[in-house]
């Protein structure tokens, strides 16, 4: 397979990212993908980036951490982290994260740690949140597996096979089929889906409507200058880049206030280590107001309190039930992926590029038009093979968007 690892390598980069010639380019990646990132960083020399700067983690590490470090360590962020982080992104310098991780590397840490965690690198990194939201540079988030990740996927398995399936599952996702066509099958692909998009900017919708037998039934208002994005982001130097590797998804941001009703998700969501499953959300004006969850109901309640906006939806997302990821009919126990496979909401901070003007807005002006603000931003899943959503346009006319969960536009 060191002839698909290569092509993927090559994909992230040369679309992913879309290093240009003289750029700087960071790679984030767990150290045990240390061979992986060597050969995304060979891709990116080849291309003409003018430097690799290597940003390691390592989760075995960031458990002990929560478990044994002083307390109060939890409440302050590293200057030089910091430094880091928002210095790169001033810059412009392209980003590639490797995600590869054990779904459940936190159980059972205390989650006011983690929260408090988030909450200081939140404000520390607000400068990096600011301008990766505004595409102020190009990034790339995609995986690789580990053990521990691909057995949790494939538990019944050995080691060695549970790594082979959840690559052979990886790869077919992100259209790496060893025949060096990778970026040729996806520039095909965002062609459709920039297609998609275009309907769906050309339908003025005022609203939409969720229902399905789970017992979602769920309406969400849009802002009035709201835009649909997917596939491709443009960064502020006019560059086009990828900035998840795989996506199916077409999404803009909802009204603030505008969402009414339950909604339950469709698949366990896999957050900061721990796995959140079986659960729903009431949401009135917008705020969640109650949630239940069988599995993971404190790391859910901890999640949409970790600032004012976490318990507000920054994204909506349309995915079709019919699609490569969903077809495997594999439960990833990634977002990256299982959001890619399903239609999802977002709580949290909402990308700017989905209101007109938005990546010239200030963080003031984005709220003036109704888009939430947070150091937030997690995906979770609702898609189903029943999904419907209607669509209402601003002269009142109803609009089918999905029939038993695919597209009909």
């Amino acid at each position: 397979m060191e002839e698909q690892f290569k092509e993927y390598a090559k994909l992230l980069v040369e679309v992913g990212v879309n290093i240009q010639p003289g750029q700087n380019l960071v790679i984030a990646s767990p150290a045990e993908c240390a061979w992986f990132a060597r050969l995304c960083a060979q891709a990116a020399y080849d291309a003409g980036c003018r430097e690799v700067i290597m940003d390691w983690n390592d989760g075995p590490l960031a458990r002990m951490k929560y478990l044994h470090a002083a307390d109060d360590v939890f409440d302050s962020y590293p200057g030089w982290r910091a430094d880091f982080c928002n210095g790169f992104a001033r810059e412009g310098t392209a980003h590639l994260i490797i995600a590869a991780d054990d779904p459940e590397n936190l159980k059972g840490v205390p989650q006011d740690r983690i929260t408090r965690s988030q909450r200081s690198a939140g404000k520390a990194l607000a400068e990096f949140r600011r301008l990766q939201m505004c595409n102020g540079f190009p990034w790339c988030i995609a995986a690789i597996p580990v053990p521990a990740w691909a057995r949790k996927v494939f538990p019944d398995r050995s080691e060695e096979e549970a790594m082979s399936g959840l690559w052979s599952a990886i790869l077919s996702a992100v259209r790496v089929q060893g025949r060096g066509d990778a970026v040729e099958r996806w520039r095909e692909h965002l062609d459709t889906l920039k297609t998609r998009v275009d309907k769906l900017n050309g339908l003025d919708l005022e609203s939409l409507h969720y229902t399905n037998r789970l017992g979602t039934d769920l309406v969400i208002r849009l802002p009035e200058d709201h835009v649909w994005a997917g596939g491709n982001g443009v960064s502020a130097a006019g560059v086009p880049f990828i900035p998840n590797i795989p996506t199916e998804e077409i999404f803009t941001a909802p009204l603030k206030e505008g969402i009414d009703g339950v909604v339950y998700a469709s698949m366990p969501l896999s957050h900061r280590g721990n796995l959140i499953d079986k659960f729903w959300m009431k949401v009135q004006r917008g705020k969640i107001v109650e949630v239940h969850a069988e599995v993971g109901e404190e790391a859910l309640q901890a999640a949409i309190s970790v600032d004012e906006g976490a318990s507000y939806f920054g994204e909506v997302a349309l995915v079709p039930y019919d699609s490569p990821i969903s077809n495997q009919r594999l439960l990833f126990y990634e977002t990256l992926f299982d959001e890619n496979a399903s239609c999802h909401l977002a709580f949290g901070e909402a990308y700017s590029e989905c209101i007109k003007g938005g990546t010239e807005m200030s963080k003031e002006e984005l709220k003036e038009c109704g888009l939430n603000d947070s150091i937030t931003h997690v995906d979770f899943m609702v898609g189903t093979a029943d999904l419907s959503i209607t669509g209402q346009t601003w002269d009142g006319r109803e609009v089918p968007i999905f029939v038993n969960g695919n597209f009909v536009i």
